[in-house]
């Protein structure tokens, strides 16, 4: 940091007032100004959980889909998180990107929560170390991360104005310890949410942003707001705020300026923010004659190989009866392959975490190229989605042709007719000038009878369909906001009788309001004819009990998990659980993958041969699917968050916002520590998950600083095994919970092979927050344990203050 300083404090003294308002304040959607007279450029922000979107979120820019932190968690591989940070570091690079808004580490205190599958866990520990590895990978490429969103942004419901009441233990054990490992990372920024925290708005909130993260954690990075949350000219100033984003809506500028010559904000203060922004501009490369804080950059990754390998250590084989899997591809002459989302998987969740990758193998094509020579049958069973998919596929031709047009004309071809950007448009285009936008392509049928076409978005459409207009109108509703309108958009469906193999054309045009074109959400749906609800399933059970085995897939969609609402149930959307029961009914080899970024009810899963959840699984799903279902690779994940059995079990469940305040009455018992305490059984617990092979746990040695423990595979196969580590009082102490995740490492070893590894135990384990941090001394169990509810071997460890002898055993 002091290089930087010698550096930045003659640029600072150059500066007026105004100059140094500018660069606190959002140019635009996703930037900070630039400052030529000083050599510095504009610093360019980007979404990324799971990939780098870019400036406008266009669809003819595509950008690499990792799985989603749900599955990067689940790998409990930090070293694999620092790769697809490293992946993601390498694609801001390419899109001209300095600081990535992410990694998200608020935990995963309700499974209702709509951003679940964005969080990675529901323990801070585990949390922290991802969220770390993560941070280190995007940075070495010299690219910002911006750890978000500090703090208890843990749901959707009224997240802009709720007020979370959090008790200091509850706070500092468990809500800001990831936010703490990601500081004592390196990242470069942090972003503030929009809810309050215990009465104050976190943009405003001076004793967590000022006084913890920078003066007590020693933070020199830089503190964004998320986007509108800064709603206060003179609060947010003095409350720690850096940078207020975007421009729209924005509090500072000319008011920020106002304020300090007015006396109510001191220049000081607005200084110190100009040092860290510059330092941060240092940083990533974009202050003249400055050194950035990365000169070489690593070798580029392979975006496939790394969104492959992170799906398959990332699937979670949750039961697996005489042992299903792996299918052995010799012994199949016929398999069925069955649901809505094995034909379009979905790999990414909605909202901020969503883009669009160059291609996505789903997994009905997986399977179909892994199994070449066997009979593979498709079924759509049930489609839970409420939209109809957007139309691709070579019925389709050579695909879209879209052109913007206005007072400039931008053309490209896109595979699949889905629209999707905020901020930048396709061809560098101002809003001002893109007034219309068409979507034209040749559809020949396959199949002759009613073809049903669905025009999904905001704004005002014309459908035509063989020169025939089918639908007109506005898809507006009175007084939503674009936001809204962004995250929830209304669809119309038309019929239309087509002849099989008769060409038609298909256009799709939308007229746009002047300036209006940086926010677009459009999409042509369509489904070929096909039996009724009813007859869908009965289709299903058919071919599957017809087939050597039955591969079903289920999950959610996108109006269930999505940034900018709390899910209101658990349950499967639509008819899944009666598809999968029937099809389990018709065939006893029934694999059932479940595509779903967060806990859903599972009330079949005693009934079928195997569960594989795999999340939101990226642009490799397919293939990473076959992989694992065949035996070339083993499902290497374990849960990172509890899986319930009913609702009602789950220690916290309802978002209850009324009165404008969420109080977290639980304390430190969140997740499966709520879950110990209550005493209730959960489907999955915290830390499960199956392998292919048997790892027998030989050893166990604690010290208060490390824990030592060996492993053999007595298996048939080579594999992979998480070994975690659990402590917890011997004396039970109902202020604190029964144990909690120490520490965890992975190994990985041939049959027969014998493996130690030493886990450190950092010193928060055995510490509690009392107006700081006080170790509690007396006796712990430390367990290794294959699970949470699969404990191997336990030791006892006496913890005594310094200078007294510490047992062990």
């Amino acid at each position: 940091m002091a290089q930087y300083d010698e550096v930045i404090e003659p640029l600072l003294a150059q500066l007026d007032l105004t100059e140094k308002v500018s660069l606190l304040t959002g140019a635009d959607f996703w930037s900070v100004p630039a400052l030529p007279r000083i050599g510095l450029r504009s610093l360019i922000m980007s979404d990324g959980p799971v990939g780098v979107r870019g400036t406008g979120w266009s669809s003819d820019d595509p950008s690499v889909a990792l799985p989603s932190p749900t599955a990067l968690a689940a790998t409990w591989d930090p070293e694999l998180a620092r790769t697809a940070g490293r992946l993601l570091g390498q694609e801001s690079r390419r899109k001209g990107v300095h600081v990535l808004l992410g990694p998200t580490v608020n935990l995963q205190r309700t499974p209702l929560g709509g951003r679940h599958f964005e969080c990675y866990s529901e323990d801070p520990l585990l949390s922290g170390e991802i969220g770390a590895g993560f941070v280190a990978g995007v940075q070495a490429h010299g690219v910002g991360t911006t750890v978000k969103h500090l703090v208890g942004n843990d749901f959707e419901t009224d997240r802009m104005t709720v007020d979370v009441h959090i008790g200091e233990r509850a706070l500092r054990e468990l809500y800001l310890a990831p936010f703490e490992r990601a500081v004592a990372a390196g990242s470069w920024g942090v972003m503030s949410a929009y809810n309050a925290v215990n009465g104050l708005p976190m943009a405003s909130n001076g004793p967590l942003q000022s006084d913890v993260l920078k003066r007590e954690w020693g933070f020199d990075g830089v503190v964004v707001s998320d986007w509108r949350a800064a709603r206060s000219t003179v609060d947010a100033a003095l409350g720690g705020l850096d940078v207020a984003m975007p421009a729209m809506e924005n509090p500072w500028g000319e008011r920020l300026v106002a304020a300090v010559r007015a006396g109510q904000v001191p220049e000081d203060v607005v200084d110190d923010k100009v040092r860290r922004v510059l330092r941060l501009a240092a940083r990533v490369g974009i202050l003249d004659g400055i050194p950035p804080a990365v000169a070489a950059p690593p070798e580029d990754l392979d975006g496939d190989a790394v969104a492959h390998e992170v799906a398959i250590r990332s699937f979670v084989l949750a039961r697996n009866e005489n042992f299903a899997l792996p299918l052995e591809p010799a012994a199949l002459t016929r398999v069925a392959v069955i649901g809505a989302l094995a034909m379009d998987a979905r790999v990414l969740g909605g909202g901020s975490a969503h883009l669009t990758p160059p291609h996505v193998v789903s997994p009905l094509e997986g399977l179909g190229r892994a199994l070449s020579g066997v009979d593979v049958a498709y079924a759509v069973g049930a489609d839970p989605r409420p939209f109809l998919p957007a139309a691709h596929g070579p019925q389709w031709g050579d695909g879209f042709t879209v052109t913007l047009s206005g007072g400039t004309t931008h053309t490209f071809t896109l595979p699949g007719a889905g629209l999707r950007w905020i901020g930048d448009l396709p061809g560098g285009l101002a809003p001002r000038e893109v007034t219309t936008i068409e979507l034209r392509a040749v559809f020949t049928p396959e199949e002759e009878g009613e073809h049903t076409f669905a025009v999904s978005g905001f704004g005002t459409f014309e459908l035509v369909v063989a020169g025939e207009s089918r639908f007109a109108g506005t898809l507006h509703p009175p007084g939503a906001g674009r936001t809204e309108l962004l995250l929830s958009p209304q669809e119309r469906r038309t019929g239309v009788r087509l002849a099989a193999g008769v060409p038609v054309e298909v256009v799709l045009r939308q007229h746009i309001a002047p300036g209006l074109a940086h926010t677009v959400a459009t999409t042509l749906g369509h489904r070929a004819p096909g039996p009724a609800a009813d007859g869908m399933i009965a289709e299903a059970v058919a071919i599957a009990a017809e087939s050597d085995v039955a591969v079903v897939v289920v999950g959610t969609t996108e109006q269930v998990e999505s940034e900018g609402f709390d899910r209101t149930s658990l349950a499967l959307p639509g008819r899944q659980d009666e598809l999968v029961a029937r099809v389990a009914a018709a065939n006893p080899r029934t694999v059932v993958v479940v595509n779903a970024g967060s806990p859903v009810l599972l009330p079949w899963a005693d009934d079928v041969a195997a569960v594989l959840l795999t999340w939101f699984p990226g642009q490799a799903a397919g293939a990473a699917l076959a992989d694992v279902l065949l035996g070339v690779a083993e499902p290497g994940g374990r849960l990172p968050t509890t899986w319930p059995r009913r609702a009602k079990d789950c220690p916290v469940l309802a978002v209850d916002t009324t009165g404008g305040v969420v109080g977290y009455d639980e304390g430190v018992f969140v997740g499966y520590r709520g879950w110990l305490r209550s005493g209730r059984t959960p489907r999955y617990a915290f830390g499960h998950g199956l392998g292919y092979t048997t790892w027998v746990y030989e050893a166990l040695e604690v010290g208060p600083d490390e824990a030592v423990v060996t492993v053999i595979n007595v298996g048939a196969r080579y594999g992979r095994e998480v070994v975690q580590v659990y402590a917890g009082p011997t004396e039970p102490d109902p202020e604190r919970p029964q144990c909690w995740l120490a520490g965890f490492a992975s190994v990985d070893g041939h049959p027969g092979e014998r493996v130690t590894v030493r886990i450190p135990l950092p010193e928060r384990t055995w510490q509690v927050w009392e107006s700081g941090w006080r170790t509690v001394f007396g006796a712990y169990d430390v367990t290794a344990a294959h699970a949470l509810d699969d404990p191997r071997l336990t030791a006892t460890l006496t913890l005594v203050p310094a200078g007294t002898p510490v047992t062990g055993a």
